[in-house]
């Protein structure tokens, strides 16, 4: 193999779709959509404030949040560092034979959530969006933050009638 630059280590397949397969990409391929570590983690904890949801439904323009509590009208979507562009933990540049390919997609997916967001809001729903660094840094903050959006009022004040 030659060195990071070299062509062992760019090249490890075909062109796919305008993507050069690359050894350093590898990882990426076939990585999970759903189901997700973070997102099981997530699930656990708001299930065990209580809270009740449904995955998989279906809501305006198509849109599938990871979680979805009805009655509220609350859309959670947990969202990957990388794929989503973390502020803190999101990749700044790329390089290599695809970086503005990654830059592209990066942009187009932050582009997407800020109209999912715009579009779910104005049929009614509330969006709450969960960083997957929030989840690993303590995901019994990012479950209380949801149950805060479900419940409509601050966590551990009494409800009133």
């Amino acid at each position: 193999m030659v060195g990071r630059d070299g062509p062992a280590s760019r090249q490890q397949g075909s062109d796919r779709g305008g993507w050069i397969a690359t050894v350093e990409g590898a990882h990426l391929r076939g990585r999970p959509t759903r189901d997700t570590a973070p997102e099981v983690a997530l699930r656990r904890a708001v299930h065990a404030l209580g809270l009740r949801f449904r995955l998989g439904r279906t809501l305006v323009n198509r849109y599938r949040p990871d979680l979805v509590f009805p009655g509220p009208r609350v859309a959670v979507f947990v969202d990957g560092c990388f794929w989503h562009g973390c502020p803190q933990h999101g990749p700044t540049r790329f390089r290599g034979p695809n970086a503005e390919r990654w830059t592209g997609k990066i942009a187009a997916n932050r582009a997407r959530d800020r109209r999912v967001d715009v579009e779910l809001r104005a049929a009614g729903w509330r969006v709450v969006r969960v960083w997957e660094c929030e989840i690993r840094r303590g995901v019994e903050v990012a479950a209380r933050r949801i149950a805060v959006e479900v419940r409509g009022h601050s966590w551990g004040s009494a409800t009133t009638g």
